[in-house]
């Protein structure tokens, strides 16, 4: 992740890779066929659906293919129409179009769509008002677009929507206010949909325990640990591990912990012979690994994450989840 000027700069890397290799770099930032595109494609249909009865667009930078495509149609066959930008608070966009700054970005986690540069092909002409929109008030607005509309819709969408009503609600009459639904939320899941990850970056708090259990990111009594079983084969694990971004899973066997699985066992375990992969769980799993009750210190847990990179944490007999280094940290962060 480097900035513009960086050798390995990602649309640097690309022309240097094209003209090594005689391919053809698309360069979407400075290819003047990106905002033709929306220019004779995307403005005519919006105006032909909305029978040019219309009184703004919100949308998005990431290219500025769009916004300059659309603009420039605007400018010559709806000049009444507003353009307004959504733009997540740590672009550098909204106060170049608010007060013609250019200020230094910062960082969000909305995809997509904000620029911490000026792209060669963007004109900003016909935008009247941009609107910073966090990160926070992105998620929540997608995840109601879902609740209330049942539309699956991604980040920038939620962007993009939070922006849209922020606009509209500062009018003292009615207007007809056209936005995007930039992509489909199935790419977001894992991220937004899901409560868990909104937790980790800080977006949710939920109750807390007084105790090890508001340290465990995926707490096994709501169902939000992932788990394997003994006789389940080490390829599951594997895949689950992977899929998960986890580097350990629970083994589980008829509701009792009975040992952990991690990355590292099944490299030690399967390595050299590479059929193992079929072997049942039980013969790589770690049998013998830390448990903490769920009133032990957070400073005795720190130090036995020193020894191994997580701990078991049980309320009694019943296994509560699983604290890895990772969760302290996230827990640490919150404290902020």
């Amino acid at each position: 992740d480097v900035g513009r000027g960086h050798p390995e700069y990602y649309q640097d890397l690309g022309q240097q890779v094209a003209e090594e290799r005689g391919a053809y770099f698309i360069n979407q930032f400075g290819n003047p066929d990106n905002p033709l595109a929306h220019e004779t494609g995307t403005a005519p249909e919006i105006l032909e659906q909305m029978q040019s009865d219309l009184d703004a667009i919100v949308l998005g930078v990431g290219s500025s293919g769009t916004v300059t495509g659309i603009g420039r149609y605007l400018k010559e066959h709806a000049p009444q129409v507003d353009m307004v930008l959504a733009d997540p608070v740590g672009s550098i966009l909204t106060d170049y179009v608010n007060k013609g700054e250019i200020g230094e970005g910062g960082s969000w986690l909305v995809e997509g769509i904000g620029e911490d540069f000026i792209p060669d092909i963007a004109d900003f002409e016909k935008v009247v008002k941009a609107y910073a929109i966090s990160d926070a008030e992105s998620f929540a607005a997608a995840r109601e677009l879902l609740r209330m509309e049942g539309i699956l819709a991604g980040s920038s969408s939620g962007t993009l929507l939070a922006a849209a009503l922020k606009y509209c609600r500062e009018q003292t009459e009615a207007k007809r206010v056209v936005t995007f639904a930039c992509d489909t939320g199935n790419k977001y899941l894992s991220k937004l949909y899901n409560d868990f990850w909104l937790e980790d970056q800080g977006f949710i708090e939920r109750e807390t325990c007084g105790d090890l259990r508001d340290l465990v990111g995926r707490p096994h009594g709501e169902r939000a640990t992932i788990t394997v079983g003994p006789t389940d084969v080490l390829t599951t694990a594997h895949n689950r591990l992977r899929n998960a971004g986890f580097s350990q899973l629970p083994v589980m066997d008829d509701g009792k912990l009975v040992g952990v699985v991690t990355e590292d066992a099944i490299i030690q375990f399967v390595y050299g012979h590479p059929d193992l992969m079929t072997a049942p769980v039980r013969d790589a799993m770690e049998s013998a690994f830390i448990k903490l009750d769920k009133s032990e210190s957070l400073n005795n847990l720190v130090a036995m994450l020193r020894v191994q990179p997580y701990a078991a944490i049980m309320d009694g007999d019943e296994f509560q989840g699983l604290i890895t280094r990772s969760d302290v940290l996230n827990y640490l962060r919150r404290q902020m």
